[in-house]
């Protein structure tokens, strides 16, 4: 497919799909979008790379998606496969849960201004036009098509996926923004430099009785490097403010310290930011608009992790515009839902009753205790925790397959390399 050429500010421009936001939801679409033939662009109002708020850290899901749409691994400095996973109970119990060797990647971290900008990269050599500094002025949809006005530029296309963030512009430009919306989860997030050798290789998660459900992490960035930080869910009676004071304590509790080794110095100020985590209670279409990652809400309602699902929402997205055509919009936001709804609902249901009962120091503390019975349940929760597989494999028999609990990992071959 020819690279089309940048519209030049005033023009009209047509195209198959307009994305709006070039995280990992948009990028993914844009690249499915680009192999299936059809004419897509982003916009996005950042320049890349950019920084983004995140813990930094992949799932098995996430990494299968991702080496389904061609990133190569080897072109991220800081990224850090993860062997084993160590977990901290609300008594102090340290619990460590190994991943399958030999057989890819099941878990791994990068930061995200790398690994979005690689994507970004890689939606380009796919064909896709990306337009940086640019942001969506208004936008309308009706059954015959979308108009979008960004900067300027007017853009009629036949369908638009919005990929653009828990306050997704796209929605509210729409008239069917949630106000006050605040999401489910608030993270915090700081970047460290010269710490431990542990820190800088090790995965840990922290289950502090303060924090239930939520918990602090130490994710590995290589080179004495660590993305450190705590997420709590709203309405456990922490403001944002109270959060602001509780991280310097935090950091200072003698197992996190300790961790961390005394040289440890922040790179950068903490970040904060909200995670939305209510996949289904809110339009996933409207008309040939389809939301995506954040602005679908679709993150992981005990974990607050989100990539995974961003990267297939946004493929889910282009693989319902595909199989509807361009002359039902009807059909294509039903194939939407119905894939969200197969891949994702029961589990989405099944975290946020795990999480609710996470909330109780005893459970928490009594679940960690069981998953260190034997090397089986420490493996296999290992697996499960990091999305090998579903959630609620269990409970969907649709699901079963031979390999269900022991499919490869990612990037087997691309790593060796």
């Amino acid at each position: 497919m020819a690279v089309p050429t940048i519209p030049t500010v005033e023009e009209h421009w047509t195209c198959d799909v307009l994305i709006v936001g070039a995280g990992p939801a948009g990028t993914a679409a844009a690249i499915e979008a680009a192999r299936r033939g059809l004419n897509a662009v982003i916009i996005d109002k950042a320049r890349f790379p950019r920084d983004k708020c995140c813990g930094d850290g992949l799932t098995a899901g996430a990494l299968r998606h991702l080496e389904e749409i061609g990133l190569d691994p080897n072109v991220l400095p800081s990224w850090v496969t993860v062997a084993d996973v160590h977990l901290r109970s609300p008594s102090g119990r340290k619990v460590s849960l190994p991943l399958p060797r030999g057989q890819g990647t099941y878990a791994a971290v990068c930061r995200r201004r790398e690994l979005d900008g690689a994507l970004v990269d890689l939606a380009r050599r796919q064909g896709v036009t990306v337009l940086e500094g640019h942001e969506l002025r208004g936008v309308s949809s009706s059954h015959e098509g979308v108009v979008a006005e960004v900067d300027g530029i007017k853009f009629s296309c036949s369908y638009l996926i919005a990929a653009d963030g828990m306050w997704s512009p796209t929605r509210k430009l729409l008239g069917i923004a949630t106000d006050n919306y605040r999401g489910e989860w608030h993270a915090f997030r700081q970047y460290f430099t010269s710490v431990s050798a542990q820190a800088s290789s090790q995965l840990v998660v922290w289950f502090e009785p303060d924090l239930l459900p939520g918990y602090a992490w130490s994710f590995p960035l290589g080179d004495g490097a660590a993305n450190v930080g705590f997420g709590i869910q709203r309405g456990q009676g922490q403001s944002v403010q109270a959060m602001g004071k509780l991280w310097p304590e935090l950091l200072k509790r003698d197992h996190i310290a300790n961790f961390l080794g005394p040289d440890a110095c922040p790179e950068s100020p903490h970040r904060a930011w909200p995670i939305p985590a209510k996949l289904g209670r809110g339009p996933l279409t409207k008309n040939r608009v389809l939301f995506a990652g954040d602005a679908a809400m679709a993150t992981d309602p005990m974990t607050g992790e989100g990539i995974g699902q961003a990267l297939m929402t946004g493929r889910a997205a282009v693989h319902a515009i595909v199989e509807a055509g361009c002359e039902d919009p009807q059909e294509a936001a039903l194939h939407y839902r119905r894939a969200l709804r197969r891949e994702l609902m029961h589990d989405h249901l099944l975290a946020r009753w795990l999480s609710a009962a996470m909330g109780r120091r005893s459970v928490t503390t009594a679940a960690v205790a069981l998953v260190d019975t034997n090397d089986w349940t420490r493996r296999n929760f290992a697996r499960w925790l990091f999305e090998d597989y579903p959630r609620a494999l269990a409970f969907t028999p649709r699901r079963w397959h031979r390999e269900m609990f022991g499919a490869p990992g990612a990037f087997n071959r691309t790593m060796a390399n």
